[in-house]
């Protein structure tokens, strides 16, 4: 069972105004580490700065255009920062002024105190935490059932059924901090964190739509609205982008091939543990509907680096519809035609090539089919 894993782009705040260029300073205090150590500011893809640990102490300074999310990663006894995968580090944003870290460890309970933005991004986790903890308990608990049990499609659904519960109460959470505040850097970070767990285009819309305009035409705002254009335009109702992709065998597959009937087009990857925990229930609709003028159309979001752990996963969930990729992760072209920024994510497609409903989960997706295909 994967590991919860806390989005990046965790929640801020601070008042949207007109941005120029500011200086930061990060200072830093830890307690048990191993020497040598470093610590790496990476924001997204980029590595910002780094800086040596001396005597637990540290100190980065740099300029920003306007408050951004970064991590703070930990090297110890030399070895490399691990910028993929398990990672020691901690969250900050980038403001004005000085943000100053501290722990008895190795980050791994970091203390962050700064400015408004970093107070406010404190607040929102704080109100946030609870939730967490609740996710961590259970998943503690599915690390113990059996493999039989993970392949149980009725097992499969409970654990969609508490998962869904769990974002529901973290999305109310941050649906009142957006709403009571339209002016603040959280909300468009909370905006941000909502579309990784819930990608929805009517839920997002008109909250970005209450943001101020300050905030939403800051560089951060224009690029979220932007994004939410092109979420528009693969909305139920909307005509389904045709694509072509290989098959791992190397037959080229197109959505065109499927007109003429009801198409699942489900987009997951082999390291995406709510992606496999799916698969059980997508396989139970698809035995129950393939007979009825029905098809399922994966695509992979995994990299040429994954070709094998993909390939494996197909056949360690048996999985007998066709699978594509272009191997290319989340840069993956049908992915970029239809926005999909994480996974699982899925569109149900009428045989015309009409979406009809998109992310279809656990019971919903049965629900649909029953809708439907008659």
């Amino acid at each position: 069972m994967k590991k919860r894993i806390l989005p990046i782009l965790l929640l801020s705040s601070g008042l949207a105004q007109a941005q120029q260029p500011f200086t930061y300073t990060i200072k830093g205090k830890l307690g048990l580490i191993s020497a040598p150590a470093k610590v790496y500011l990476v924001s997204g893809p980029s590595m910002l700065d780094s800086a040596v640990v001396k005597n637990g102490t540290f100190e980065i300074k740099g300029t920003a255009a306007e408050p951004v999310m970064a991590e703070l990663l930990l090297r110890q006894k030399g070895r490399p920062a691990n910028l993929r995968g398990a990672r020691v580090q901690t969250l900050i944003f980038l403001e004005p002024g000085t943000v100053v870290v501290t722990s008895p460890d190795s980050l791994t309970h970091a203390t962050i105190k700064g400015g408004p933005i970093n107070a406010d991004n404190l607040r929102l986790k704080e109100a946030l935490k609870p939730v967490f903890a609740s996710m961590d308990v259970y998943g503690a608990e599915l690390q113990k059932a059996s493999a039989q049990q993970q392949q149980d499609p009725a097992f499969g659904e409970q654990v969609q059924a508490k998962f869904t519960s769990f974002n529901k109460q973290i999305a109310t959470a941050q649906h009142a901090f957006i709403k009571a505040n339209p002016a603040s850097w959280a909300s468009l970070h909370a905006l941000t964190a909502i579309q990784m767990i819930e990608p929805s285009y009517e839920e997002v819309a008109p909250l970005y739509a209450a943001l101020s305009p300050e905030l939403k035409s800051s560089a951060a705002g224009r690029e979220y609205g932007a994004r939410l254009a092109g979420m528009k335009g693969v909305i139920a109702g909307t005509q389904a982008p045709d694509f072509t992709q290989p098959t791992p065998d190397g037959k080229v597959i197109s959505l065109r091939d499927y007109r003429g009937k009801y198409v699942l087009v489900d987009f997951w990857a082999s390291w995406c543990g709510p992606c496999r925990q799916e698969n059980p229930m997508v396989i139970k609709a698809y035995n129950e509907y393939k007979g009825r003028n029905f098809d399922v159309l994966s695509i992979s979001v995994d990299d040429e680096k994954g070709r094998a752990k993909w390939v494996k996963a197909i056949a360690a969930d048996q999985l007998p519809w066709t699978q594509v990729s272009d191997l290319k992760g989340l840069e993956n072209a049908a992915a970029r035609l239809y926005h999909v920024t994480g996974v699982p994510q899925n569109f149900l497609i009428d045989p015309n090539g009409k979406i009809l409903a998109v992310n279809l989960k656990g019971a919903a997706l049965r629900e649909a089919l029953a809708q439907y295909v008659k």
